[in-house]
């Protein structure tokens, strides 16, 4: 199904003057045959100003109003004669209908408004042949944006992890919309969470060893929490190739939300705590090391004393001790003599 676009339809205000004037023409028929009528003559005139008092608002169901970043897909008898876009006054075949499968589903997303409320007041704006409201099945041409639920979901080490992603599309082609698919909000919400799945599963959460999350049977350093731009890239993409065939563009995609599953988030805080520690214990290590290793270089430089092996190995002892403490240290001084 190929999108055609009807062209020089903005005729909306030319018809709509016109079929005024040619109503009010046939009331002030109807009275003026009424008046020949009591006078005997032929009532032709008054027979034709009543017929036209009884289907001239015809013309007034193929009024259409557009706002800015919106369409409407027609169909007469069933068939697909074109889609209006832009803002402006239209008249269209009055027989035609608006088709729009997804007026009434409301995802968590912009523009799901429910605009379906029944007024009271005439509106041309809302009128349509058998007394349909055709408003709400414009569709919007407007970036829109999708906040999928939460999903559990299982990374390549087997740890469920919970991921909300957000995702900015718009419709690019109304035929393929409304035609190939039975519901484009409903099929993009469910490629949206297909495609989530399909690549949470190649990603570990963090870092892990031996892991190749590119595909090139290289291990590498990809994980949901540190390449979280490239995995959204690669959601984005994803979602795109499955909802091309219905006329929808993914402009945008990115992860909302991003942690462990509640029945192992406790544990995984402890071994990211444990990680911590330890990196950090080891960084003190470093650094005390290399301060025992000045101090004793110093030390023989200037000379100011001379230590045996023994005496070199309770001085490291000590500064070690001094240095990669938690807690601080409470010396005991020894007056006498070294030996």
């Amino acid at each position: 199904m190929k999108e055609k676009v009807l062209q020089n339809k903005k005729k909306g205000m030319l018809v709509l003057v016109l079929t005024t004037l040619v109503y009010l023409t046939a009331a002030a028929g109807c009275a003026f045959g009424s008046m020949q009528l009591s006078r005997g003559k032929s009532p032709v005139l008054l027979i034709i100003s009543i017929i036209w008092l009884c289907i001239g608002w015809f013309p007034y169901c193929g009024l259409r109003i557009l706002k800015p970043q919106e369409a409407l897909v027609l169909t007469l008898f069933g068939k697909y004669v074109g889609t209006l876009k832009g803002e402006g006054f239209y008249f269209i075949n009055p027989f035609c209908t608006s088709v729009n499968p997804a007026a009434d589903t409301h995802l968590n997303q912009s523009g799901d408004v429910n605009n379906n409320a029944k007024k009271a007041s005439f509106s041309w704006n809302r009128v349509e042949i058998g007394g349909g409201d055709y408003s709400g099945k414009k569709i919007s041409l407007k970036i829109m944006t999708l906040n999928n639920s939460r999903q559990k979901i299982n990374d390549c080490l087997g740890n469920p992890v919970e991921i909300g992603i957000a995702v900015m599309w718009r419709v690019v082609d109304t035929s393929k919309a409304v035609f190939n698919v039975d519901n484009y909000k409903e099929y993009l919400s469910l490629q949206c969470d297909t495609a989530l799945r399909n690549i949470v599963r190649i990603y570990p959460y963090d870092v892990a060893p031996n892991v190749d999350t590119t595909g090139d049977g290289q291990a590498d350093e990809g994980s949901l929490r540190g390449s979280s731009e490239i995995v959204a890239d690669r959601i984005k993409d994803e979602i795109q190739q499955r909802v091309s065939e219905a006329g929808l563009e993914i402009l945008e995609a990115r992860i909302t939300y991003l942690a462990y599953a509640p029945e192992i988030a406790a544990v995984m805080l402890q071994r990211q705590q444990a990680s911590a520690v330890i990196d950090a214990r080891k960084m003190i290590v470093d650094g005390a090391v290399g301060m025992v290793e000045m101090a004793l270089g110093r030390l023989n430089e200037n000379g100011i004393v001379e230590l045996d092996e023994e005496r070199k190995a309770a001085m490291v002892s000590n500064l070690l001790v001094v240095l990669c403490g938690n807690r601080d240290a409470q010396p005991i001084v020894n007056s006498g003599s070294l030996y």
